[in-house]
C-alpha cells in the first residue's frame, strides 16, 4: 500500500475497506498488534469502529487480512524473479535474496512484520498466525522447487540454509548485531548455491 503521495491525500481517495487496512498496516507496523485498539485504527482511517466491524468481524480478522497482504507482497517477489529470469533458477534464487537485501533498511526501523507478529501471537490457532505459517510453508515449497530446477543435489537442505540466512539477516538487521547485512546476505546465499552445485554442473557460478 506504499505510495509517494502524502498520506492524507492518498488515504482520502481510498474506499472504506482499503482505508481501514491502510491505517491498520501503518499502526501495526509502527506500534505492534496488541497496543493498537480498534478505536485507534478508526481514528487513523477517519471512520468509526462500527464501520470497521462491518468490514471485519473482529480485530483478529483484520490482523489476518493484513498478514495476507504482507504475504502476497512476498509471493509477488517470487513471481517477479521467475518472470525476469525465465528458465534460470539460479538467478531466480539470487533475485529473491536481492529482494530481501534491498528491504533490510526498512526492517532496521520497523522490523519484519512476520517476526514481530509471531512474537505477539503465541496462540497457534490465531487466524493471523495461521496465515503466516501457511505462507512460510508455501514459500519454502517454492524455494525448494527453484533449488530442484537449479540442479542442486539436495534442494531441501539448500532451501533450508537459504531460508535461515534470509530470515536471520532480517533479525540481525533489526537488532543491529551485524553490519553490512545486505552485502553479507548476498555473498552467503551465493556461497550456498555454489556449494550445493552438482560436480557435473559446469555452468558458471551465480553472480549476485
Amino acid at each position: 500500500m506504499a505510495s509517494t503521495a502524502s498520506r492524507p491525500s492518498r488515504v482520502a481517495k481510498l474506499p472504506p475497506r482499503e482505508r481501514i487496512l491502510d491505517a491498520a498496516e501503518e499502526l501495526f507496523q509502527s506500534e505492534g498488534i496488541r497496543r493498537v485498539s480498534v478505536q485507534t485504527i478508526a481514528e487513523k482511517a477517519a471512520t468509526t469502529k462500527m464501520a470497521i466491524y462491518r468490514h471485519f468481524e473482529t480485530k483478529d480478522a483484520l490482523v489476518a487480512e493484513w498478514m495476507r497482504i504482507v504475504a502476497a507482497d512476498y509471493q509477488a517477489a517470487f513471481d517477479r524473479v521467475q518472470t525476469e529470469y525465465p528458465g534460470r533458477p539460479r538467478e531466480q534464487i539470487m533475485g529473491l535474496a536481492r529482494f530481501i537485501a534491498e528491504g533490510l533498511p526498512a526492517i532496521s526501523h520497523r522490523g519484519c512484520p512476520f517476526i514481530n507478529s509471531l512474537a505477539e501471537l503465541p496462540d497457534r490457532s490465531h487466524p493471523a498466525r495461521q496465515v503466516i505459517e501457511e505462507h512460510k510453508a508455501h514459500q519454502t515449497r517454492r524455494l525448494e522447487s527453484m533449488c530442484t530446477e537449479a540442479g542442486l543435489p539436495d534442494p531441501e537442505q539448500a532451501a533450508a540454509e537459504i531460508t535461515f540466512v534470509l530470515e536471520g539477516a532480517q533479525v540481525s538487521t533489526q537488532n543491529g548485531s551485524i553490519d553490512q547485512t545486505g552485502d553479507r546476505l548476498m555473498r552467503i546465499v551465493e556461497g550456498i548455491v555454489d556449494r550445493h552445485r552438482s560436480p557435473l554442473d559446469s555452468s558458471p557460478p551465480v553472480v549476485g
